[in-house]
């Protein structure tokens, strides 16, 4: 029986629980550095290194393939040996490498960038595996809802300020604030010191095999959460693309602004629903949503045409949270968490150069229509994966029933 509560009362009774307002506060905080990190290694690259936008985008590709690899592992270390022990190791990472970066001649920030990505403070994947240790699974969709609204939040704050830091200041400047804004966050994050793991629940020892957690639900959570983010990333780069092509690049801050209010104002409505909406149903939407922006023309149907598309941004990826939550068990949480981190990592991973490609070869249209078709195909299978089967029970995952988007209250 899910717990029965409705708009803003719903996220006042998340907030209430012990810890969770902390985490959500301190994550915010996290993740204004981690949002301006992208931004701010670009306009190094391009600015002072004077290296050009693809050999910017060689740098971030290199940071995005030591995240994808580093989030399991790091979550499997959380697992092993406790949330500060990582946090230690990431944070002492992090110094090092924001605080010798702006004087790295461009090879050498190539190779900084992978493995500071590898030893990336995970800081989405952290909240997210310590959300599902605090609440309920009945009440974890406003939490996860909350969450995701606090990313688009971050990403309207971090780029704004690292970029006008290293326009108005310097490169340097810009990228020694973002190091220590990791320094400060992390530091707060170790002294908050979420729980990761149920209580009782011992750590360390191998992991169990594989095929007790690794089922074909998991991994239809997992597809469709590569398939939302890629649909976003997609959708993106092409608008972008299109404005630019049209003569209307000024307008892409309002336009983008639109676009943002319209995932708080989805994923706000998602959280205080009475009831969860299936993953494999909000892709599909998600995915659907994003194809008549292929007509889009001026700047103004632009930003009509992407008000669908933000509106289900942030419920497809809370609903995404919700349900890897409920199907990681709690020996394997943070490993699994992990998994979802690289999962959204790839999604944009895919995303920008498949796009790219399809405006430079054929249209921005053509680069919507694919990737919101992508989103929509991956939802049909995903949802063909989480009908229950002969082995549907086999590992019973508590909170978690056959349906993807179905979770039951402890």
């Amino acid at each position: 029986m899910g717990v029965d509560v409705r708009g803003i009362s719903a996220y006042r009774s998340v907030l209430a629980l012990p810890g969770v307002g902390a985490v959500t506060a301190v994550s915010f905080l996290a993740r204004l550095p981690a949002s301006a990190a992208a931004i701010t290694l670009t306009l190094h690259v391009v600015l002072t290194l004077d290296q050009g936008y693809a050999a910017a985008g060689v740098v971030g590709a290199a940071a995005t393939v030591g995240m994808a690899i580093g989030a399991p592992l790091l979550g499997r270390l959380v697992d092993r040996r406790g949330l500060r022990t990582m946090l230690v190791l990431t944070l002492s990472a992090q110094a090092v490498f924001w605080g010798v970066a702006p004087v790295l001649p461009y090879p050498a920030l190539l190779v900084g960038a992978l493995l500071g990505g590898l030893l990336g403070v995970p800081v989405y994947s952290v909240t997210r595996q310590s959300l599902a240790v605090l609440v309920p699974a009945g009440r974890r969709r406003p939490a996860f809802a909350l969450d995701s609204m606090s990313v688009e939040i971050s990403y309207i704050i971090g780029p704004a300020v690292g970029a006008l830091l290293a326009l108005q200041a310097s490169s340097a400047a810009a990228m020694w604030t973002v190091g220590a804004g990791w320094l400060v966050a992390g530091g707060a994050l170790m002294l908050l010191n979420p729980p990761t793991r149920m209580p009782d629940t011992p750590g360390g020892g191998p992991p169990p095999p594989v095929r007790q957690w690794l089922d074909r639900r998991l991994l239809g959570a997992l597809l469709a959460t590569t398939a939302a983010v890629t649909v976003v990333f997609g959708t993106e780069l092409t608008m972008i693309a299109g404005l630019e092509l049209g003569g209307n690049a000024g307008w892409i801050p309002a336009v983008n602004a639109v676009w943002c209010v319209a995932s708080l104002v989805g994923g706000f409505a998602y959280g205080a629903a009475r009831r969860s909406r299936p993953l494999p149903l909000l892709v599909g939407c998600l995915g659907v949503a994003a194809l008549p922006v292929a007509f889009a023309g001026p700047w103004w149907s632009y930003a009509l045409l992407l008000v669908p598309v933000g509106l289900l941004i942030a419920p497809s990826m809370a609903a995404s949270a919700e349900t890897v939550s409920g199907l990681a068990p709690d020996h394997v949480r943070g490993l699994v968490t992990g998994l979802h981190g690289s999962a959204i990592t790839l999604g944009a991973t895919i995303a920008t150069p498949l796009a790219g490609l399809l405006v430079d070869i054929a249209s921005p249209a053509v680069a919507v229509l694919t990737v919101g078709a992508a989103g929509l195909g991956a939802a049909i299978l995903v949802a063909l994966l989480s009908r229950p089967g002969p082995g549907a029970s086999r590992y019973p995952l508590s909170g978690f029933s056959t349906d993807l988007g179905e979770t039951t209250s402890q």
